[in-house]
């Protein structure tokens, strides 16, 4: 199994669909790996090969893409438990945990990645790493109020700070109407500190940092799709 990285990309989010039953609550992830997987769900439930399916989106570029689909979309206060939802992620490391938040959706990704039973990450294997932060920096969402007070904080956490900006030149805004910041700490030799640490910031919104989240990982690689599951 060869292949591109969009071709791996879409046997990696199309691997991970098998695993959505009839009947099921799913939330779709966000990203050039998820949007695979709400497209062969699509076609399965188009297909009649699946049935009763209601989808949560993480963000608005992937509603609009179930919408034009004709994916039956729902939401967390009508589904405020989600059976298994399917995303992406841009770094992973050997115990499953996660940096996501490329796209932007890490709010909104975060908040159905917690109320799922099962989180179900779908990489190609270039996403694999031996510590997070090696080869990604994390995404922090924050609040425009005050914005430069954080990255003041973060840079003296260690961080090189960028503040993201839009295909337009413009600041980038999420669907939630904040900032991110991209930190590059380089390798992160504690991401349960950092995550803490980030977590107890005033005005810090959230940050891409997925830690004892993921409960499965399919990897698409040149030999294949490997599936493996959180030790719990």
């Amino acid at each position: 199994m060869g292949g591109s990285t969009q071709s791996l990309k879409q046997k990696a989010g199309s691997a991970a669909v098998e695993f959505v039953q009839s009947g099921m609550v799913v939330g779709l992830g966000t990203g050039s790996t998820a949007i695979w997987a709400v497209r062969r769900l699509a076609e399965l439930i188009d297909s009649k090969k699946l049935a009763g399916i209601v989808a949560v989106p993480t963000s608005a570029a992937t509603e609009a893409e179930a919408r034009k689909l004709k994916i039956s979309l729902t939401s967390l206060e009508a589904h405020p438990s989600v059976d298994l939802t399917i995303d992406g992620a841009d770094e992973v490391d050997p115990n499953l945990n996660l940096i996501k938040g490329a796209g932007g959706a890490l709010l909104r990704e975060k908040i159905v990645a917690q109320a799922s039973r099962r989180l179900m990450i779908a990489v190609d294997e270039s996403k694999l790493s031996l510590q997070l932060g090696q080869n990604r920096p994390v995404p922090v969402e924050v609040v425009r109020f005050g914005w430069k007070t954080q990255q003041q904080f973060l840079e003296d956490l260690g961080a090189s700070v960028c503040l993201r900006i839009g295909t337009d030149e413009k600041m980038f805004v999420t669907d939630q109407g904040n900032y991110i910041l991209d930190c590059r700490f380089g390798p992160i030799h504690n991401v349960f500190q950092l995550s803490a640490q980030l977590n107890g910031r005033t005005g810090i919104v959230e940050h891409g940092l997925f830690v004892r989240m993921t409960t499965d990982l399919i990897v698409a690689g040149s030999k294949g799709i490997d599936h493996r599951k959180a030790i719990t």
